[in-house]
């Protein structure tokens, strides 16, 4: 398996009417905004799209967007399993807008933090608790340790339980979302 082409948001965005292209942040992520023209498949939902993504692939190069890069490059590797080409864009969607590039907010949608916001906040409260616990019960600080070790597994790998778990969560899940996702394949079948 090679490595997916890696695009910076300059040079996505000057072929962005070439691609067909895919965020893969849970709903709530991407009612924040996303990449104009960018179509929501949550990574956790992507094996269920691999027939479709590879119908739209046929017609077309496909861009694949997360927050950051790491899961838009985990979905490409799962892509290319499924002997799917897709390019996945450097620094994703933070990248983007960093770069003073707009994105595109549905109407009504409320501006929450993004998912990895939202692990560091989780995983800080939880480091904290543990070593506050720790004070009056020592192994408490177990759970900071455990904390910590998860982080640096996550680092290694690019897979992070506590995001996982976060992006099931109520205000990370779109309620229309299985409906939204229904949609997103059958305009991707063509």
């Amino acid at each position: 398996m090679t490595s997916p082409v890696s695009l910076s948001p300059a040079q996505a965005a000057a072929r962005l009417t070439e691609f067909t292209v895919i965020d893969v942040r849970a709903p709530g992520e991407y009612a924040s905004g996303h990449v104009p023209g960018a179509l929501n498949i949550p990574l956790d939902r992507l094996s269920e799209a691999v027939p479709a993504l590879k119908s739209a692939s046929a017609r077309g190069a496909l861009l694949v967007v997360c927050a950051s890069g790491v899961r838009s490059t985990r979905a490409c590797d799962i892509l290319s399993a499924a002997d799917i080409d897709a390019a996945t864009l450097s620094g994703g969607t933070s990248a983007w807008e960093g770069e003073g590039r707009d994105l595109d907010r549905p109407a009504g949608s409320r501006g929450g933090w993004a998912l990895e916001r939202q692990m560091r906040l989780a995983a800080g409260s939880l480091v904290v608790a543990g070593l506050l616990a720790g004070v009056r019960y020592p192994a408490a600080r177990w759970l900071s340790a455990g904390i910590g070790s998860g982080l640096v597994y996550s680092a290694v790998t690019g897979r992070c339980g506590i995001t996982a778990a976060l992006s099931r969560l109520p205000h990370n899940r779109d309620p229309r979302a299985a409906t939204s996702l229904n949609a997103t394949l059958d305009a991707l079948q063509g």
